[in-house]
């Protein structure tokens, strides 16, 4: 007989993770209405997604006036010491976090239209956010704001699967954090190269219900309904409770990867 919640112990249990350099998507419409769905949900954003390591905002440390582009709620932002900072967020909800956290000035604006002067900028940074862009419109537009010299800054925090296959699961039942392999590099257009890259593994601390809160935050999550989002959560009780044994409210160290690449231009 069927029912509203197909058994997950009949799931596969540990597929390969992904050998991908990146998401893919099959039209830049589809990208767009996928980025679109961070228009909800800002607040569960922030208080359970990570920041990242003091050796991100290292790499740009030297940069006079910076732009956090898709800055979010400032998970990167409140990180960066230089002289001068400016967040861009085109969502409104993501924006207004942010906004309430951090006194700098914000900008409903995209990587791909900044609205920045000519040369304004010595460095951008975009966390969470490149594979969210059109890439050569992006390129083109951070070659116009960036000022002789200057940097951009690409990162990503990523669950890392290839530290526990619980971890690759994990990612499957929330539909998170298996897209980039380890080792990837992001796509670019000239003028611009990599530089330099840094490559980190770190732990950070959730309990059950702190996961079913960051599954709330992934984009699959944000773009559907109801149905999805019973069955979502029906799968990741039954993984942490049932399968793995977790209690509610215990503390899990929860594997991390982040990869950062400072881009330059080649003529520099």
């Amino acid at each position: 007989m069927s029912t509203r919640h197909p058994d997950p112990r009949h799931f596969p249990s540990y597929r390969k993770a992904s050998a991908r350099h990146g998401p893919g998507f099959r039209t830049a419409t589809q990208r767009t209405a996928s980025a679109q769905a961070f228009r909800r949900g800002a607040s569960t954003y922030h208080d359970v997604r990570p920041g990242y390591p003091d050796e991100v905002s290292a790499l740009i440390a030297d940069a006079h006036t910076v732009a956090d582009i898709g800055a979010g709620t400032g998970k990167l932002t409140e990180s960066l010491s230089n002289d001068r900072v400016v967040a861009l967020e085109p969502s409104a909800d993501m924006a207004g976090v942010l906004a309430s956290r951090l006194d700098l000035p914000v900008l409903r604006a995209t990587a791909e239209n900044t609205a920045l002067a000519d040369g304004s900028l010595n460095a951008a940074c975009l966390a969470q956010t490149w594979h969210w862009v059109d890439v050569a419109a992006a390129c083109a537009e951070l070659d116009r704001v960036l000022a002789p010299g200057g940097k951009i800054l690409l990162v990503w925090n990523t669950l890392d699967v290839n530290a526990d296959p619980w971890i690759l699961r994990l990612s499957r039942i929330m539909h998170s954090g298996d897209v980039h392999k380890p080792g990837f590099y992001p796509d670019f257009k000239a003028p611009w190269s990599v530089e330099r890259e840094l490559r980190l593994t770190w732990d950070h601390e959730l309990t059950p219900e702190q996961l079913h809160q960051l599954m709330h935050t992934r984009s699959y999550w944000l773009r559907n309904g109801e149905a999805i989002h019973e069955r979502m959560t029906h799968n990741l009780n039954w993984y942490l409770f049932e399968h793995l044994g977790y209690r509610p409210g215990q503390k899990l160290h929860i594997p991390y990867r982040t990869d950062a690449f400072v881009l330059v231009r080649e003529s520099d």
